[in-house]
């Protein structure tokens, strides 16, 4: 059996543009001497501004249109571009998505509860819930299970997106798949890899990729920037996630504990909120390579990428992981407008 096991036999709808592009970031190659940087584009997959949970989206619609769902449920913070996602997915594919938006982020202004995601939400027809904690999963996942029920009783067939672990891992198979894209991006480019840098918050797109590329037999480092939780509570996440996903393929887990690095120097003071080392990220970015980042996932993890870079020597490749989140930039235009006047 291969070393992805039955990735390519579990049900899976199509519902991003891929291979999505691998480019140079040549204005940053220039300030970084003998580095090759490049930049895995998934903010440009398509679906409704696109985004890394484009991926991982795929295999929870393909599950749910097997099983007859016709509702699809989920859950997220209020400017969640997973729950924005689920919306549109749900659209194309003839669906209703009941989405539960819940407390995670200390904003009341009305550009973070209002624009961003959430306009986005409204407008692709989504039925909105609130929750009002933002750190228990497992009660967040019951509150949706309540609504399904409900649905149920009207006679609907709803399915479930879970966010707590427990639940097999069918996200994080987006991004095995993209490991195994990028690996032959990077062979038909003639460049062997030495890192990736990449958001981890869920765990889903961390663990799927470094599933990957082991898989693939490529044993480039791949650094987690953490956007949710210290590196404490993410590292034995990311484990159990890798080893959910070799569970979920029936194969031999190729991830040691050696594998899973996490940084947490740019979470403070906590998710979704700027400092200051991201704000300089996302203004770098931006007048740089023209890549407009989002202060949640990928300005955090550009604050890594470009930590990651200064601290290495030449003659090595690196791999910046887009993730999207392009809307949330709306959502926090009055933290960012003062760095950027």
């Amino acid at each position: 059996m291969s070393a992805f096991g039955r990735l390519d036999r579990l049900p899976r709808l199509r519902l991003g543009h891929a291979p999505t592009p691998l480019e140079h970031m040549r204005q940053l190659e220039g300030r970084f001497s003998g580095l090759t940087l490049l930049v895995k584009r998934d903010d440009c997959n398509g679906l409704a501004f696109g985004g890394n949970k484009v991926r991982q989206l795929e295999y929870y619609f393909g599950e749910a249109q097997a099983a007859g769902a016709d509702t699809i449920l989920i859950t997220g913070a209020i400017q969640s571009n997973f729950v924005r996602l689920a919306a549109a997915a749900a659209n194309q594919n003839g669906m209703h998505c009941h989405i539960q938006l819940e407390e995670r982020v200390a904003k009341s202004d009305p550009l973070y509860r209002e624009s961003g995601n959430v306009l986005l939400d409204r407008m692709l027809g989504a039925t909105l819930h609130s929750y009002p904690e933002g750190e228990d999963e497992a009660g967040a996942d019951a509150n949706l299970e309540a609504i399904a029920d409900d649905l149920r009783a009207q006679g609907r067939h709803p399915y479930v997106i879970h966010l707590a672990p427990g639940h097999p891992p069918l996200g994080a198979l987006g991004y095995v798949e993209a490991a195994r894209e990028l690996a032959g991006q990077l062979a038909g480019e003639g460049l062997s890899l030495d890192e990736i840098v990449v958001p981890s918050g869920s765990g889903n797109t961390h663990g799927g990729i470094l599933f990957g590329l082991r898989a693939a037999g490529i044993g480039a480092r791949v650094t987690g920037i953490c956007v949710r939780r210290d590196a404490a509570l993410q590292t034995p996440r990311i484990a159990r996630r890798c080893q959910q996903i070799a569970d979920l393929l029936e194969v031999d887990n190729p991830v040691t504990d050696s594998d899973v690095i996490l940084d947490d120097s740019f979470l403070a003071p906590g998710y979704g909120r700027l400092n200051d080392a991201t704000r300089h990220a996302i203004s770098t970015a931006a007048r740089c390579e023209a890549l407009i980042l989002d202060p949640v996932y990928t300005g955090k993890t550009m604050a890594g990428f470009l930590d990651r870079a200064a601290k290495s020597s030449a003659d090595r490749t690196m791999v910046f992981i887009h993730t999207g989140g392009t809307p949330a930039v709306f959502a926090y235009g009055a933290d960012l407008a003062a760095h950027n006047a």
